[in-house]
């Protein structure tokens, strides 16, 4: 394992100093030597494993998930914050940020998402409500890589809007029965078993749900086509097709019927790795556009001297920064055990809509260049885009923040 235990034994933590701008800012926030040994062990393994075959599973669609992932779990990057009994390091969530934050070195962002589901979106609520034998069979794969991960939440009736979803699976004995589909499902191609959003019974939509571990080679299910995206090329998305599947009613997650509210836990995690995971990513884009700035010429001097551009590219660092903040704000009072869904639903909402704006405005500095396949900031602009959309629209997120404010109508 590159990153070990015994790091965390060595007495208080000690912060960096370092003459970065970023990183200043970063250690006077969260992070430690101890988050900085990690990110480190974690940069390795990108810098020789993954960035250099990106360009090639961009082109293929699909990354080989089995193989990274047993490399990230034998490393133990798959189970930060999961319990020490399953495989997992039991450290609390400021690590996952800095995990998550590293990840945004990668050279797009189908891996990083990709990766994330295994770590913040399929196995939370396993970790947090499962029983030990669930955790045993399916958590300690997850950690271990052994097993890859997708969430089964999203159908075609039913993105952002959840409870809407209408996906069964009805108990019969000592079984579940499944019948329904799921759609967009990260990871759907290469997963050995989805955490499945599924109807249990009558009621009202909030009460009926249960999350279920979904074994992906049970028979009756169908993997019916791999959806061609914008973005995220490098990341399988499919949609499934659920007929009379049978599971054991073992394989739901906690209690039967809490589904609904667990799936709202997980998503605080999510959303908090989503905005950790472009972090990272924004800053290069305005770094390389910079550099490419500074290079290119036009009107008899460089682009990056013209006022218009060099103060454009100061107001998106300090719009980064500020998301940084908002970021860490968010986590520090997540790992005090505070409900953190209106803080976690605003980042999500800022990420989404900067990384748009931070993505069209360094590609219009690169000019043609940027409009072409050939460099990255064309890529970064097309694979952020999902940002607003994924895990929940901005316009979930601002009904979130708007039921926090008290402002949404009575009726």
């Amino acid at each position: 394992m590159l990153f070990s235990r015994h790091l965390l034994r060595r007495g208080p933590p000690r912060r960096l100093v370092s003459s970065s701008f970023a990183v200043d800012l970063k250690d006077e926030a969260v992070f430690t030597e101890e988050h900085e040994s990690m990110r480190k062990s974690l940069r390795q393994i990108i810098d020789q494993h993954i960035n250099p075959h990106v360009d090639e599973w961009e082109s293929a669609h699909a990354f080989p998930a089995h193989d990274l992932f047993k490399r990230l779990g034998d490393a133990g990057f798959l189970g930060v914050t999961k319990p020490l009994a399953y495989g997992g390091l039991g450290l609390d969530y400021t690590y996952s940020v800095a995990v998550a934050e590293e990840l945004g070195r990668i050279r797009c962002g189908a891996v990083p998402m990709a990766i994330g589901v295994q770590t913040d979106m399929a196995t939370p609520a396993l970790a947090r409500f499962g029983s030990d034998e669930l955790r045993r069979q399916f958590l300690a794969p997850a950690i271990a890589g052994t097993a890859v991960t997708c969430v089964g939440v999203t159908e075609t009736g039913a993105g952002s809007d959840v409870a809407s979803i209408r996906t069964t699976a009805r108990v019969s004995g000592d079984e579940l029965v499944i019948n329904g589909g799921k759609m967009w499902t990260t990871n759907g191609a290469q997963a050995d078993w989805m955490c499945l959003l599924a109807i249990t019974s009558d009621g009202a939509p909030h009460r009926n749900k249960s999350l279920i571990c979904l074994p992906m080679d049970a028979r009756g299910i169908t993997i019916s086509r791999k959806i061609s995206k914008l973005g995220m090329h490098a990341s399988d998305s499919t949609e499934s097709a659920f007929d009379d599947v049978r599971v054991p009613r073992s394989y739901v997650i906690g209690e039967l019927g809490k589904g609904f509210q667990y799936q709202m836990v997980q998503f605080q995690e999510e959303r908090m790795f989503a905005v950790a995971s472009v972090i990272d990513a924004l800053d290069k884009a305005i770094d390389d556009t910079i550099e490419y700035a500074r290079q290119r010429k036009a009107f008899g001097r460089s682009v990056l001297d013209n006022q218009v551009v060099h103060f454009r590219l100061a107001e998106l660092k300090t719009e980064v920064e500020a998301l940084r903040s908002l970021l860490y704000r968010t986590v520090g009072l997540y790992v005090k055990g505070i409900d953190v869904t209106t803080l976690a639903s605003m980042g999500k909402l800022k990420a989404g809509r900067l990384a748009r704006e931070l993505t069209d405005a360094c590609l219009q500095y690169w000019g043609g260049m940027g409009y072409s396949a050939e460099v990255d900031i064309s890529r970064i602009f097309r694979d952020m885009r999902v940002l607003s959309i994924g895990g929940g629209t901005d316009e979930v997120m601002l009904g979130i923040i708007c039921k926090a404010m008290k402002t949404l109508p009575s009726n």
